[in-house]
């Protein structure tokens, strides 16, 4: 963070940790403006358990719009990364969205924290039950939703969230073809970083083709 400040001192900082690992950053004078949005480790129960599901999040926010992303996939030394207007790429390799509608042999992600109100969703169970469509859970929305941008998953789901769980891999799924809405199919962004304190952002990324079968899952399965 201090090596942003330096190199961007007029650009806002969020981050889930500060520097002592006491509290999250918001240091931010201007929500309209550059902010860099910061996940030092996303999937940190994984990463504490010794499970290689854990991620570094940077993400820029301008006037509250995704314009860049860098996902780094630690044990798996990828980077998925997107910057406005120049693609999405892991590694050297150019990244598109699934363009098919789901089907039966559909990959969907799912967040690990499910809990709304203290239960599960009714669509979550029935992604879960049935042996058709494939559900995973990564433990890490970040991840997650960077599958969606690789083509390799028609949807990901974060219930409980955070801003710095989606600013990065958002600018990724979004130059990749994909779309990011709240679990209504409401446009997250631009996201009003104005105080920000950790609230929820509960989020949906998904191919085009895929987004609107899945709201309607999501809509008639609360």
């Amino acid at each position: 963070m201090a090596g942003l400040k330096r190199r961007f001192p007029g650009d806002g900082i969020v981050g889930e940790e500060s520097d002592t690992g006491e509290s999250i950053t918001f240091d931010s004078t201007n929500p309209n403006g550059r902010n860099w949005v910061i996940d030092p480790i996303d999937g940190t129960n994984n990463f504490i358990a010794g499970l290689g599901n854990f991620a570094v999040c940077i993400g820029l926010l301008d006037a509250g719009y995704p314009v860049l992303g860098v996902v780094y996939d630690i044990t798996r030394d990828q980077v998925y990364s997107a910057a406005k207007g120049h693609g999405a790429w892991l590694g050297t390799r150019q990244l598109h969205v699934l363009e098919t509608p789901i089907s039966d042999s559909s990959m969907l992600m799912l967040t690990s924290n499910l809990l709304t109100n203290g239960r599960a969703p009714q669509w979550a169970n029935r992604w879960l039950s049935q042996t058709q469509m494939k559900a995973r859970i990564l433990g890490s929305a970040a991840l997650e939703a960077a599958q969606v941008a690789a083509g390799v998953a028609h949807g990901a789901v974060t219930v409980n969230g955070k801003l710095w769980d989606i600013a990065a891999p958002a600018a990724i799924v979004l130059e990749a073809g994909g779309v990011i809405t709240d679990l209504s199919g409401r446009d997250v962004f631009p996201f009003d970083t104005t105080r920000y304190q950790g609230a929820k952002v509960p989020f949906l990324a998904a191919g085009r083709a895929a987004h609107p079968s899945l709201l309607r899952e999501i809509a008639e399965n609360p």
